[in-house]
């Protein structure tokens, strides 16, 4: 084997091993969100789906969770960072998801390549199907794969962090800093 081959095969070997695992079952959140106020019920009651509805349906969505912090991750089935930090949303959402919304955004992608990432790494929360970005746009993170966006409890945009998180503390940070501590000092309601 040439030198060339051999180095070829140890990186192609190696590209599995950083791989994410799920990190919740549909179980886990049951568990974990079983006492989530009325709106955030709701929201979670459609787990894993994928919502038409444009850019109008998305803000109807915003609307109906007003009251409470909303964290929302712009995602694809495609992008490696994105799958890379979903495990940290599912973690995070098990977490705070009795107090905060999530949401996701399934940008510029397959609908069936979605559901197969969505099957890999479940979620209680919905995505809105944005395969021309029209949310996106409206969000300023058409271009950027993935981007999470924190909404106050009044519904107003607070922080667009344009690109993946590294580690699930660094999204932990974020929401303390934007979605808990933006409740806390009475953010417009």
């Amino acid at each position: 084997m040439s030198a060339l081959a051999l180095l070829t095969a140890l990186i192609l070997a190696g590209c599995g091993a950083d791989q994410p695992e799920s990190a919740a079952t549909p179980a886990d959140y049951e568990r974990a969100l079983a006492d989530a106020p009325p709106p955030l019920a709701r929201l979670y009651s459609h787990p894993n789906e994928l919502l038409d509805g444009g850019p109008k349906g998305f803000e109807h969505t915003l609307r109906g969770l007003r009251r409470h912090p909303v964290v929302v991750n712009k995602w694809a089935s495609w992008c490696g960072p994105c799958r890379f930090e979903f495990p940290f949303f599912q973690s995070q959402v098990k977490k705070r998801g009795t107090k905060i919304a999530f949401l996701g955004v399934d940008g510029e992608d397959a609908r069936d390549q979605a559901g197969k990432f969505l099957r890999e790494f479940p979620v209680p929360y919905p995505s809105f199907y944005d395969p021309k970005s029209d949310i996106a746009e409206r969000l300023g993170s058409e271009q950027n794969f993935p981007t999470t966006t924190f909404y106050d409890r009044g519904g107003a945009l607070v922080y667009t962090k344009p690109g993946g998180y590294a580690s699930e503390a660094a999204l932990e940070d974020d929401i303390r800093e934007y979605a808990i501590a933006g409740a806390r000092s009475g953010a417009r309601q």
